[in-house]
């Protein structure tokens, strides 16, 4: 039996993208198979590019949102790229842009012209705030949507709010993005027509805030900043080991209690102390309970550690570093990794984690170099070598 298609095998995407949100979103897209048309500036392209030099020499963000992408370099405030774009769409099942507030709507590009234009199509306007409102005109880079959403007043230390990590708030937003356009896709094989797609990345990451968020709406209060530890389970935490490491392990009920004390701190009485017996009572006394566990893994090594939890059937997990996540032996047991190329040559890179079992692999494509497809972009549009030559002597691609 052959294998199955990719799924979005024969659907086309331009993108006006820069930055993370709209990039990446698209680049699902372009993993499950889709064709991916990048719209950059002819003056540097998307500014992402410019981010860092990590990637060996290229900037990382762009690097792990781009792949599989052709890029074409035009300059949209010249009437003449303006019309590329419009031949692009054209031909185009779905279209996302991530520019300014109001910057889309004034070149033609918003989602309800377009979708006006070309009834099947499904077009994406992502943004920081969404249309209409108080915050609509304001500028949106994630962590001021963090602290918007109220992401940062939940995380880290009782002494100190901390944003996260990642670009939380563009992830969200694309991730609906990509669902949304899928969503509208199906519709329109039933319907035979596309739509608009609106996303803010506010709206994205205050649904990804419905715990704390419900809990203060409907509780009254918000959950305690808590660092590694859980605000109303305990213990729930990272306990450093005599080799440096630090285990974090979680005991969710009474029972997981009673094991953790006979099978891992040597102290069966505490199972059914008072003080300790109960999560209620844990959690009041979490000084001294976490004192106990410290203890007891402080004198083992991490994989000693690991090893006892796991034995005692308690939820555990080493608390790794980003090279540690390199090199973690559940994605390399999976083969998770790949080489995809790039400008500076190949680089490794996760497979997407949408695993279609029975089909095609996803399409790690390359990652372009700016302009890369310009020159053949344009001649897929019915240009000539002479109306193309005449575009880049104006600068108006490149």
């Amino acid at each position: 039996m052959e294998g199955l298609p990719l799924p979005l095998e024969g659907i086309t995407v331009v993108a006006v993208e820069q930055a993370v949100s709209a990039p990446f979103a698209t680049r699902q897209l372009a993993d499950l198979g889709a064709r991916v048309v990048k719209v950059e500036r002819i003056d540097g392209g998307d500014f992402a590019r410019g981010y860092d030099t990590a990637a060996a020499g290229l900037a990382s963000h762009f690097v792990w949102c781009n792949r599989g992408k052709e890029s074409i370099a035009l300059d949209l405030k010249d009437p003449r790229g303006l019309a590329v774009v419009r031949r692009l769409v054209a031909g185009a099942d779905v279209f996302v842009q991530n520019l300014a507030q109001g910057a889309a709507a004034r070149l033609g590009l918003d989602a309800a012209t377009l979708c006006a234009a070309h009834p099947r199509l499904v077009a994406v306007d992502i943004s920081g705030y969404g249309a209409g409102g108080p915050y609509s005109g304001q500028r949106a880079y994630d962590m001021l949507v963090q602290c918007e959403a109220g992401l940062v007043s939940v995380t880290g230390t009782p002494e100190q709010p901390v944003k996260a990590g990642i670009p939380a708030a563009d992830v969200a937003a694309a991730m609906y993005a990509f669902s949304g356009v899928l969503a509208a896709l199906v519709r329109r094989g039933t319907t035979g027509r596309g739509g608009p797609v609106e996303v803010s990345m506010l709206e994205a990451l205050a649904e990804w805030m419905g715990h704390p968020l419900h809990h203060a709406m409907h509780g009254g209060t918000a959950p305690a900043r808590t660092g590694l530890a859980h605000a109303v389970i305990a213990p729930y935490d990272a306990y450093p080991t005599a080799d440096g490491g630090r285990v974090l392990l979680s005991v969710q009920n009474d029972r997981e209690w009673r094991r953790l004390t006979e099978q891992v701190l040597g102290r069966p009485e505490l199972g059914t102390d008072p003080a300790f017996a109960t999560n209620a009572a844990r959690v009041a006394h979490r000084d001294r309970t976490d004192e106990l566990v410290g203890k007891a893994l402080g004198g083992m090594g991490a994989d000693q550690a690991m090893a006892r939890l796991s034995e005692a059937g308690i939820a555990c997990a080493r608390l790794r570093d980003v090279h540690e996540l390199a090199e973690h032996p559940q994605l390399a047991a999976r083969e998770r990794w790949r080489e995809v190329g790039t400008p500076a040559g190949p680089l490794r890179a996760l497979l997407p984690p949408i695993t279609l079992p029975g089909g095609a692999e996803p399409r790690m494509g390359d990652v372009p170099a700016l302009g890369q497809h310009t020159g053949a972009l344009l001649r897929a549009v019915g240009m000539t070598d002479e109306e193309i030559a005449a575009l880049r002597r104006d600068g108006v691609v490149a």
